[in-house]
């Protein structure tokens, strides 16, 4: 289990309270146990905003629940959650030490508005932040339905989970594709409007360009409100519904908490017509341009990390790749002035400079500032449309096939030899302990610690020149 100290350092980088960050943390290890049992491995498919942030978008709305359509519906017995949960538990203590009290989980099944069945679980937890024994655990909640079509077949992704204690060949779990998503939330938007619901929808739309198959999307739409007997829904539907004044009331209620900063209602109800436009009829605006990287030589082969991590920078950049994601604008302080920015792109020069790249939102001018310059940057309400492409929200790892998993799912959770990363889970000796990788923000430069403590020692860059770098952004951890 990671410590304290790192949950705080994301709570900075995200801009976020730290138990909500410690949440997200231990909601990735709840993930792993379900994924790694030989009951629910195959048979639950994760979606919802959840997996949208942790499986596809790191830049997203940090959501809390756990959604799965299960599709052995004897899965959704009481007694047979509570069972496999406790033996989740276990794994998820002997692996991490975070603990998932036996006692303090919950599954209650009911019968649901369609008249199938269906299950709410509650599941409490003690983890980094160590609460005090004597008050109430945080809990997560998962919900799980059985009576959602799958129209397309599930896709194996690796987890967005960028702490240190994450095991080397990642942590993997079935989830609903991309494009089931995107057509499984416009219809969820047709059906209750619900904030949620159309930030989602946005997002997806602004994101994801190399995946987007419209056809596919729509005829998965299609087939989705057929399975509910609901008709198609328009941009008009849409706004004759009568939840359409409750969507505005709720927005900050329902959404303030899960974001630095909430991004205006308006900007997000305006560009869903474009949403319908291009499902419909194909209608695509023209591809932006990148921004020109003007100024110094910049290194072609390096590229920000797609997953968000502490960058352990003045400023913490996460909180401007958040911004760029949400097309918010950002007030950064520079060289002792304050300027408002739209952020673009993020690059290193050939001398290991950090750079972002944005455009100075009231003239319209193209510049560029070094990180290790930068002094404050905070989010605005003020939002902008992109004039060039936004390079700094890169969405998820690559769909792989890992081997490692099936290996751990073939023998299930009941082995004890067999740890998080497919290897021996008995006492390790010193040689095998964990050691963490961290890179030079300003020069690349590569350091392996015994701990995770990110202060560099003086060093020189590529070209033998001493390095002001003191602080490294984490790359990876070794065993």
């Amino acid at each position: 289990m990671i410590g304290r100290q790192e949950i705080m350092e994301f709570s900075r980088e995200f801009g976020l309270r730290v138990d909500i960050v410690e949440k997200d943390y231990v909601l990735g290890w709840l993930l792993a146990g379900i994924s790694n049992h030989k009951e629910l491995a195959s048979n639950w498919v994760f979606k919802g905003g959840t997996c949208l942030r942790k499986c596809f978008f790191e830049t997203y709305r940090f959501s809390e629940d756990l959604d799965f359509t299960v599709l052995n519906a004897g899965h959704l017995d009481g007694n047979f959650l509570g069972s496999v949960f406790k033996e989740i538990a276990d794994w998820v203590y002997e692996g991490t030490g975070i603990e998932l009290p036996h006692e303090l989980i919950r599954f209650d099944v009911y019968t649901n508005p369609r008249g199938k069945l269906s299950a709410e679980g509650r599941v409490s937890y003690r983890g980094p932040l160590q609460l005090s024994p004597r008050r109430d655990l945080p809990r997560m909640k998962l919900d799980l339905t059985n009576d959602e079509i799958l129209v397309l077949k599930p896709e194996i992704r690796e987890l967005h989970h960028p702490y240190s204690d994450r095991p080397e060949e990642g942590i993997h779990v079935q989830c609903y594709s991309f494009e089931e998503l995107c057509a499984e939330k416009i219809r969820a938007l047709a059906e209750r409007l619900r904030p949620r619901d159309l930030y989602d929808v946005i997002h997806l739309f602004r994101h994801g360009n190399e995946r987007k198959d419209r056809t596919l999307i729509f005829s998965t739409l299609k087939k989705k409100c057929e399975f509910k007997n609901i008709t198609i829904p328009t941009i008009e539907s849409l706004e004759n519904k009568p939840e359409r004044t409750e969507l505005e009331i709720e927005w900050e209620n329902m959404l303030g908490h899960q974001l630095p900063m909430l991004p205006p209602f308006e900007q997000f109800w305006h560009e869903l017509p474009a949403v319908f436009e291009w499902l419909y009829r194909a209608v695509e605006k023209m591809a932006p341009s990148p921004i020109p990287l003007m100024g110094m030589q910049i290194d072609q082969t390096w590229r920000p990390p797609a997953m968000a991590h502490a960058w352990h920078a003045n400023t913490p950049l996460e909180i401007i790749r958040f911004a760029a994601a949400n097309r918010l604008c950002v007030d950064l302080t520079y060289n002792g002035t304050h300027r408002l920015i739209e952020p673009y792109s993020l690059r290193m020069t050939q001398e290991g400079n950090l750079l972002l790249y944005a455009v100075k939102h009231a003239t319209g001018e193209d510049r560029s500032y070094r990180v290790d310059h930068i002094q404050a940057a905070n989010v605005t309400k003020a939002p902008f449309t992109p004039r060039y492409i936004v390079e700094l929200t890169a969405s998820g790892p690559v769909l792989i096939q890992p081997t490692i998993r099936r290996e751990i799912v073939s023998r299930g959770l009941g082995s004890k030899k067999i740890g998080l990363s497919g290897r021996y889970s008995g006492k390790r000796t010193s040689n095998f302990a964990p050691k963490y990788v961290f890179q030079c923000s300003l020069c690349g430069k590569q350091f392996t610690h015994k701990s995770y403590d990110a202060s560099l020692n003086p060093h020189k860059n590529k070209q033998g020149f001493p390095c002001s770098g003191r602080y490294g952004i984490y790359m990876t951890t070794k065993y």
